[in-house]
């Protein structure tokens, strides 16, 4: 069987999204609003008959998709490919400091280039052939729909590579809000999409990464 619907779900809050602070690939757990966030999200997606749930191996990403499965008693797959970008230099500073110190880069990434974040960073080209790879690798033997749990920047390049759009495309998508989530719908050889940033109501939004 093949996955015919895909649901790429952002983690809840960290102290570092509410600093607006750059994760990365930084192993930041969720903060109070996070878990609260995703037990939230979590009620709204058991009815979406998720036949499975795979997660970034990052603690904020597994605890979240564990307040899903606590509700339903499936087992959390873990994939290191589907961790947030690396942002090389970046990663642990605030956005304003980076802002200073890297103004044009920043600004790049910001607006949705494909420029390569912290001078060592991934870019978007590259994450999002990584985390696409990884979903259409767990969807293959899913059943009904697949529940992705993850980060930020990475879901959204990923969405944008499983749609078909240009790496550009990125910057007209608003970052994914903290216990958000994307539905991807099978549709001939590919993926459209249904609905992008839907959650409950009252989350956060984090710095993207």
């Amino acid at each position: 069987m093949s996955a015919r619907r895909v649901v790429l779900w952002r983690h809840g809050r960290t102290t570092f999204n509410a600093q607006e602070r750059m994760q990365g690939q930084l192993d930041v757990p969720l903060d109070d609003v996070g878990r609260a966030q995703a037990g939230a999200a979590a009620a709204h997606l058991v009815d979406l008959g998720v036949g499975a749930v795979v997660a970034s191996d990052l603690s904020r990403a597994v605890d979240t998709a564990r307040a899903f499965t606590a509700l339903t008693g499936q087992d959390v797959r873990t994939d290191p490919a589907l961790r947030e970008v690396f942002a090389g230099r970046w990663q642990g500073l605030l956005g304003a400091e980076i802002a200073r110190r890297w103004p044009d880069e920043h600004a790049a990434w910001r607006r949705g280039d494909d420029v390569r974040p912290g001078e060592t960073g991934e870019t978007r080209a590259e994450l999002g052939e990584r985390v696409a790879a990884a979903v259409a690798r767990h969807a293959g033997p899913a059943e009904g729909t697949l529940l992705v749990v993850g980060h930020g920047a990475a879901l959204k390049a990923g969405l944008v590579r499983l749609v078909g759009l240009p790496v550009q495309a990125a910057g007209a998508l608003a970052g994914f809000r903290n216990g958000h989530w994307a539905v991807l719908a099978a549709r001939g050889s590919g993926w459209v999409l249904e609905e992008y940033n839907a959650g409950p109501a009252g989350a956060a939004v984090g710095a993207e990464g």
